[in-house]
């Protein structure tokens, strides 16, 4: 079965036009409530980065370059960033998506558009109150 971040990074290479990766990756912070509500916690932007598909070997690869940076992470935030006219996306052109991806997770925001995925490369479900 493919994984989770290859189908992304697929995605991605199938689309008509070029598209850029953007991740922020994010450390949570998980407290137990009583038992009716479950768990809670904060979830806490880390790194932000915008990859070409072609940049990334595999989701391992791409978690050993990202810990080199900063290993206190536990969550990946992924969205696709798409070019025009067959021309790929700039990294400065990236940078107020990123921001807002961070704005979105710091404000509270519905994060449904984005692919959640956490250490192991499982899909996470994040539910805002």
């Amino acid at each position: 079965m493919s994984s989770n971040f290859k189908k992304m990074v697929a995605a991605a290479e199938a689309q008509d036009q070029p598209q850029r990766l953007l991740i922020m990756l994010a450390k949570s912070e998980i407290e137990e409530d009583d038992k009716e509500k479950g768990m809670s916690g904060t979830i806490t932007p880390v790194i932000c980065v915008d990859k070409t598909p072609d940049e990334i070997t595999t989701f391992e690869d791409f978690v050993a370059e990202a810990d080199s940076i900063n290993s206190e992470w536990d969550m990946m935030f992924l969205a696709g960033l798409a070019g025009e006219n067959n021309e790929m996306p700039t990294p400065e052109e990236a940078d107020p998506i990123l921001n807002k991806m961070v704005n979105d997770l710091m404000s509270g925001q519905d994060l449904s558009r984005y692919l959640v995925l956490d250490r192991n490369e499982d899909p996470v479900d994040i539910f805002s109150e």
